[in-house]
């Protein structure tokens, strides 16, 4: 079964995919190295993770399996193989190149260099979200609770029910002493436009040549 579930869904797809998550990832740990706030999911997971005292990593394969319980049970078409490997990939990808980081760079001080460094970051991340979701092979689980509430709710329109689930992640990351900033501002509204971007101008392209 899973050969077939394999093999259907293509070889390329799911390479482009796993890459996506690295990438995302990797822009994950450069907002976190900016120090004005994560993308409100990832800050969230970030700040429980230092309340309950578990490493990001393992808190984030753990709250990302009790989302996976909603989205079987809601929404289980949007699982795949890139709900799996987003799961138990993405928490170690971030850590893994933060940790890099910080062993070759300082983290920036000045307001300009962290603002500098954030750019970088929404570039990153939106090339790794591109490429995790453009090849349609699972969504997320957190990235599942929007679009399962845009299609209980057919009237409420998708936008509105991901400001709903940012909004909700970005007041808890808040409520625990997480840092909410600029950087999760930029996060909230900045992937737009660099993923649409990209999409065209190139994970759609590197998909049509499967």
């Amino acid at each position: 079964m899973l050969a077939e579930y394999l093999k259907k869904t293509g070889g390329r797809r799911i390479i482009i995919m796993i890459l996506g998550n690295i990438f995302l990832g990797m822009g994950v740990s450069i907002f976190k190295l900016a120090g004005l706030g994560n993308d409100a999911y990832n800050g969230m997971v970030m700040a429980l993770s230092d309340c309950v005292g578990i490493p990001y990593e393992h808190f984030f394969v753990i709250f990302s399996l009790i989302l996976f319980v909603i989205e079987l049970t809601a929404g289980r078409h949007f699982v795949g193989i890139g709900t799996i490997v987003n799961t138990f990939l993405l928490g170690y990808v971030v850590t893994f190149f933060y940790e890099l980081w910080l062993r070759f760079f300082s983290a920036p001080q000045i307001f300009w260099q962290q603002v500098l460094v954030v750019c970088v970051g929404v570039i990153v991340g939106s090339f790794g979200i591109s490429m995790y979701q453009t090849p349609d092979v699972g969504v997320s689980p957190y990235d599942s609770l929007s679009l399962i509430l845009a299609k209980r709710f057919p009237k409420i329109p998708y936008f509105w029910c991901r400001m709903l689930t940012d909004g909700t992640c970005a007041l808890v990351c808040f409520l625990a002493g997480g840092l909410v900033g600029l950087g999760t501002l930029v996060a909230a509204f900045g992937f737009g436009p660099f993923i649409h971007f990209f999409n065209v101008h190139f994970t759609e392209k590197l998909l049509r040549k499967a």
